[in-house]
């Protein structure tokens, strides 16, 4: 698939950070295997804390068996602490959809298939359905990618993944999984996103 740049009026609507901003604010995105979605944003700058885990679907079936078996209604997800002052929603927005993952792939990434790596947002107040439905629409029309964006926006809760899904690419650099799928996409964000990049 071929990335065209962001256009000005996508780029209009991503927004800096807010100097004025003050309390501290909660992403929840999904776009297949949380290790890579974890081990991007990990790389923003502003970003405080990434857990990965399970959004949508209940508490009682958040766990990685049931969650692998497909029939949850989970998605693998990451919850992103960030600083609205150091870095926007829209900033965020704009990494989920050009770095962190494909938008155009239905329930799958790569070489994982099935709904729990759907491509998903999770929005945390009316603020981010806002902007998030703004976001794709304008980038729906920029014509950034030849294929359709398939990205749904949904409600439920999100639960924290078992201990050792967590920053699993920072404690496992060198798993082939990570070098197949993830370490490109840092290297995105770096390139693509200098100003936002933290190493």
């Amino acid at each position: 698939m071929r990335k065209r740049l962001i256009g000005a009026a996508l780029l209009a609507l991503v927004g800096a950070a807010s100097p004025a901003a003050a309390a501290e604010e909660t992403a929840v995105f999904a776009g297949g295997c949380f290790w890579g979605m974890e081990g991007v944003f990990e790389h923003v700058r502003g970003v405080s804390d990434v857990t990965s885990g399970y959004a949508g679907g209940s508490a009682a079936d958040a766990t990685y068996d049931k969650v692998s078996s497909e029939t949850t209604g989970h998605a693998e997800a990451v919850r992103i602490r960030f600083d609205p002052a150091k870095v926007s929603y829209g900033q965020l927005l704009q990494v989920y959809f050009t770095v962190a993952h494909d938008p155009t792939q239905l329930n799958r990434q790569g070489p994982d298939s099935g709904p729990s790596y759907r491509s998903a947002i999770f929005p945390q107040s009316p603020k981010q359905l806002a902007q998030a439905r703004a976001f794709m629409a304008s980038l729906a029309r920029s014509g950034a990618y030849k294929r359709p964006i398939v990205t749904k926006i949904e409600q439920g809760g999100f639960y924290p993944a078992e201990g050792y899904h967590q920053d699993f690419m920072a404690r496992n650099p060198r798993h082939p999984y990570i070098l197949a799928n993830d370490v490109e996409k840092v290297a995105a964000l770096k390139r693509r996103y200098p100003a936002l990049y933290k190493g």
